[in-house]
């Protein structure tokens, strides 16, 4: 990259159309805000994606698990997120996971029928099943799309569409300049929605906001996904369990042979497994870093695929390349640091917050992947009016991003932005101060649970009150012992280990 610079000459844009609500990607928080959106009234929404599909990661990067669902005996994440899987359930292996009728089951025979599928029973004692689905993302990619159809009068869709920069008027963004196959135009709206993953967005408009992730953390990290076909995972998992130092060696061989720590997942069909990948210290908004990721992954596939057939042939003899994820696995670049930033406080004390949007179980061990309530400001930029930042990029510290940037999130706080740009469109307010206590009420129309609100069934608080919200562990009762020695150095003594070890 040089230091030379290009003066480009001042031009008159075509405006290709105007809205209320401009959704800015269709990973899944652009496309849960657009439906929410619609769901809850509003009536004229773009959404715009670059690609020719919504899901973003989920669908196009071969992200086909959605862990920690549920908590104890309850399905926290649930709204937008669970109708996925309701939706998908009546096609052929198109989802696998345990049942909402079987989470908190600790039956030992279910437990050992599902403790070969990773995230499917919990860490802690006693065991117990957990909501984590598996999916097909071809078809996930056919029901999104039906989703929206069901919302056309209401919503316009933009594919091959690339958001490039915010329209400013002082503080306040007027609308989107995009790129196409058609040109550089310009769409007006009231409320934009800034869903694209990496704040393509926000940083434009003079949000302040972090980069990149702690370098010890899974989201400091990028992956390319891919497929095998032609296996057997029933039987590669026996042979794990009857074979541990083979199975350690295997893991440890996959690495050597790549140049990164990789590793095979099971998948919703027991005759296809997915190869998920870790390449460290990784930008994801990053030339130099997204183009080697893509390079480096593919050069190696057909020497971890041959190692696969030699090593294990039980489950790998008649193994191929399935498929390619089209695009690639991005966890973390940058990062908005909003009215309020989540850190590992939020893990060990659980606050409570009078604008909860959201209430996740979430990945994270300090509190036994215990709910936390997600509050609105988290998506509420600093300084700037009429824009909302959903998704992997909302606002969290570089070492609390990482148990916040996975599909349950994306989908909670995407839906919540929806709701909250409908509510300040009809109501005529700005999304800085929309009535959040309407927002609350229609999210929880949408089948979202939300502490404290009257329409939520009361058990769920119960569960969390009865199970001390998690706060059982070492890690919690350290935490809570020193408050403010919660940082780097305790993550690292404290909290990575149990990572390491899991």
């Amino acid at each position: 990259m040089t230091n030379k610079v290009y003066v480009e000459a001042a031009s008159t844009l075509p405006v290709y159309d105007e809205c209320d609500i401009l959704v800015v990607g269709g990973g899944s928080a652009g496309h849960s805000a657009a439906i929410a959106a619609a769901r809850a009234g509003a009536k004229n929404i773009i959404l715009m994606e670059r690609y020719g599909y919504m899901g973003g990661d989920v669908t196009g990067g071969y992200v086909i698990m959605v862990p920690k669902l549920s908590w104890y005996d309850k399905s926290f994440v649930r709204g937008l997120q669970e109708e996925w899987f309701t939706r998908l359930e009546s096609i052929p292996d198109a989802v696998l996971g345990p049942r909402l009728d079987q989470i908190g089951a600790t039956d030992p025979a279910l437990i050992n029928a599902w403790s070969a599928i990773h995230g499917c029973v919990s860490e802690s004692a006693p065991h117990r099943l957990v909501r984590a689905v598996y999916f097909e993302p071809n078809q996930l990619k056919i029901e999104m799309d039906k989703m929206l159809l069901e919302e056309k009068d209401r919503i316009r869709v933009l594919y091959h569409s690339w958001g490039t920069k915010p329209i400013m008027e002082g503080n306040e963004v007027k609308g989107v300049i995009f790129e196409s196959k058609e040109g550089r135009q310009a769409i007006f709206a009231k409320v934009v929605i800034d869903a694209t993953g990496d704040g393509d967005i926000f940083r434009q408009t003079g949000a302040p906001f972090q980069t990149v992730a702690d370098s010890n953390t899974r989201s400091s990290t990028t992956a390319l996904v891919w497929r095998i076909g032609g296996i057997n995972w029933d039987l590669f998992t026996e042979w794990k369990k009857t074979n541990p130092e083979a199975s350690a060696a295997l893991h440890k061989g996959i690495a050597e042979i790549a140049g990164f720590r990789c590793a095979p997942i099971a998948s919703n069909r027991n005759d296809i497994c997915w190869i998920n990948n870790w390449h460290a210290d990784k930008d994801c908004s990053k030339i130099e870093d997204l183009t080697q990721t893509e390079i480096k992954t593919r050069a190696t596939m057909r020497d971890v695929l041959e190692y696969l057939r030699e090593v294990c042939p039980v489950a790998f003899r008649n193994a191929y390349l399935y498929d390619i994820a089209p695009q690639l696995g991005a966890r973390c670049s940058r990062r908005l640091q909003g009215e309020y930033v989540m850190t590992m406080k939020d893990f060990a004390f659980a606050p409570k917050f009078d604008d909860v949007i959201a209430w996740h179980s979430t990945i994270c061990l300090i509190n036994d992947c215990a709910p936390v309530e997600i509050p609105y400001r988290a998506i509420l930029p600093k300084n700037v009016e009429n824009l909302l930042c959903p998704g992997r990029h909302f606002s969290a510290d570089d070492i609390a991003i990482d148990w916040l940037t996975l599909i349950p999130q994306c989908i909670g706080t995407g839906q919540a932005a929806g709701v909250a740009a409908a509510v300040a469109v009809m109501d005529g307010s700005r999304v800085r101060n929309v009535n959040i206590k309407k927002v609350q009420d229609i999210l929880v129309e949408q089948d979202v649970p939300l502490p404290r609100n009257e329409k939520t069934d009361p058990s769920y608080l119960q569960c969390c009150e009865e199970h001390e919200y998690g706060l059982y562990t070492d890690a919690a009762k350290k935490a809570r012992a020193n408050p403010d020695g919660l940082d780097a150095n305790f993550y690292y003594e404290n909290v990575l280990p149990l990572y390491i070890k899991k």
